[in-house]
């Protein structure tokens, strides 16, 4: 018998696992050498993950980092109720940067249509040299966009907290070149190779809570640009949209002015697995009005400083 005969043969490994084992590797990796991390954590199912990860990852102690949340003051109720809860469960630090003090005070003025989505940049960043973090995680995926596709897992920011997708780093063998220096900071992905199916299937798994936007319910809507939009103070239906009160849920949980529902009777973690295998649009792609403006819409923003 040869000695490559005598070598055991490996049977695989879950999908769902290895994607676990990387990601935890990179939260572990980030905090072992950045000073200052934080979470960006909105309350969406893809934040929600990430937190459940970073618990994960360093249970039974506490996640070691606050969570940071850019509030535009257009969020779904639903979501804020989730959040706050979330973080008094889990004991953490909110950190808020609100884009309403920013309108407030006149450092931005709101847009014509409406959206505050593009406002949140500047808050971002601020909130972020405010709280001295060198290193931001997100819950971005590659799938989502493509301009999101053409990131690395730790993307570093400039000074002025811009990307420069032309000069980004190689990412060989699971090694992480987290160098900067003062002024710069890196923003760090630990999902970004997961898909939206791979994380509705760890939901699933995980038995992970998210807010019960995610789910069918009954809403009054109207359609406006081929989405189904939610009835509210800060997107109300024009006099030509009709109001209808149809069962939807939502794939993403963004600013209520820009993010669409779709018609759904997934009332579960299961039905909504089922539902995405079969859906041929990615979540931003069905829901997300702003990523319309044009071809290249995610892509500026995130060179300005967006996540």
């Amino acid at each position: 018998m040869s000695a490559i005969d005598t070598i055991p043969v490996e049977t695989g490994i879950d999908t769902l696992d290895a994607l676990e084992a990387e990601a935890i590797h990179i939260i572990r990796e980030v905090v072992a050498e950045f000073e200052r991390p934080v979470l960006l954590f909105s309350g969406g199912k893809d934040s929600v993950l990430v937190l459940h990860l970073a618990a994960k990852a360093f249970w039974p102690a506490k996640v070691p980092f606050p969570v940071l949340h850019v509030d535009t003051g257009h969020n779904f109720p639903e979501v804020i109720e989730f959040r706050d809860r979330t973080v008094e469960r889990l004991g953490l630090r909110l950190e808020v940067a609100s884009v309403q003090d920013y309108l407030d005070d006149g450092r931005l003025a709101e847009r014509a249509d409406g959206t505050r989505n593009p406002l949140q940049t500047q808050p971002l960043l601020d909130g972020i040299a405010a709280g001295r973090h060198d290193a931001v995680f997100g819950g971005a995926r590659r799938d989502e966009d493509k301009a999101r596709a053409k990131e690395r897992i730790l993307s570093l920011r400039d000074e002025f907290g811009q990307w420069d997708p032309r000069n980004q780093r190689p990412e060989l063998w699971d090694l992480y070149n987290g160098r900067h220096t003062v002024g710069q900071h890196v923003r760090a992905f630990p999902i970004s190779n997961w898909t939206e199916l791979d994380v509705w299937r760890y939901i699933e798994r995980e038995g992970i809570e998210l807010p019960p936007l995610y789910y069918a319910h009954e809403r009054e809507v109207y359609l406006r640009d081929g989405m189904w939009r939610a009835v509210s103070d800060v997107s109300p239906a024009r006099a030509d949209e009709a109001v209808e009160r149809r069962v939807v849920r939502y794939r993403t949980v963004g600013d209520m002015s820009c993010t669409g529902a779709v018609e759904s009777d997934a009332a579960s973690v299961a039905d909504v697995v089922r539902e995405i295998a079969l859906s041929t649009l990615t979540e931003r792609g069905a829901t997300r009005a702003d990523d319309r403006i044009s071809e290249a819409a995610m892509e500026d923003r995130k060179k300005d400083g967006y996540f």
